[in-house]
């Protein structure tokens, strides 16, 4: 049974990992059909953990699910990208004014040494484990603000624009920057610099759905000074 089971979640994440690199190389554009009995071909599994992943990717802002015709891929307005860039640069700005007063010595040490591993998966061009050590930064100083709903909206926000925030940090060039960018938060940090810390978290968030606007599929290019300033935060 146990067997089973772990073969069951070693699929489902298969599934998972498929879907996202297809989505994210463009093998699978927005609005694009993901059939189920495709996939179950290709996998040789039954239906079931293919939905499960789709529910899965659905959350994370991959899918979305209509009943009775399937999963297709998201698509993303303009407004979509505003809006949620928008929060999350108030809520994670917030957060890191709070973080001043109650990072320690070895949280800012841990965003250092976050810091330094995404510098080297930066420059090899590893997206995929910069994106998952990426969020492991702002984890600490979120969790360090002391707010146990404020993490649970910052949580529950990301997750549902994972894909948004994925595209936004495969921008060339970005993930350089986005370390850079990190280097002055921890700056703030180290001095205590409540204003600075919230101001540079902010224009962090608001920058990178600016990059996203100036590349994601249907939505309007920046201006090249805009293109400069979300490339490389102006403060």
């Amino acid at each position: 049974m146990r067997k089973s089971l772990e073969k069951h979640l070693t699929l489902r994440e298969k599934i998972l990992e498929t879907i996202r690199d297809a989505i994210m190389t463009g093998a699978l554009k927005a609005g694009e059909k993901v059939a189920e009995p495709d996939l179950a071909e290709r996998f040789g599994i039954s239906r079931t953990p293919i939905r499960e992943a789709f529910r899965q990717l659905e959350s994370e802002g991959y899918l979305t699910v209509i009943p009775r015709k399937g999963a297709v891929v998201t698509s993303f307005s303009p407004r979509d990208v505003e809006e949620f860039y928008a929060i999350k640069s108030i809520l994670e700005g917030y957060a890191a004014r709070r973080a001043c007063e109650k990072l320690s010595d070895k949280d800012i040490e841990r965003l250092r040494s976050i810091n330094d591993r995404l510098r080297h998966l930066a420059e090899i061009g590893d997206i995929k484990n910069f994106f998952r050590i990426h969020s492991d930064f702002h984890d600490i100083f979120i969790k360090a603000a002391d707010n146990e709903k404020l993490y649970e909206l910052v949580s529950n926000l990301v997750r549902r624009f994972q894909r948004m925030r994925y595209a936004s940090l495969s921008f060339p060039g970005r993930m350089k920057i986005s370390v850079q960018e990190h280097d002055r938060i921890i700056d703030a940090f180290l001095k205590r610099d409540a204003n600075k810390a919230e101001t540079l978290v902010r224009k962090n968030a608001e920058f990178g759905g600016k990059v996203l606007m100036q590349d994601g599929e249907g939505l309007p290019l920046l201006k090249p000074a805009e293109r400069a300033a979300a490339l490389h935060l102006d403060l």
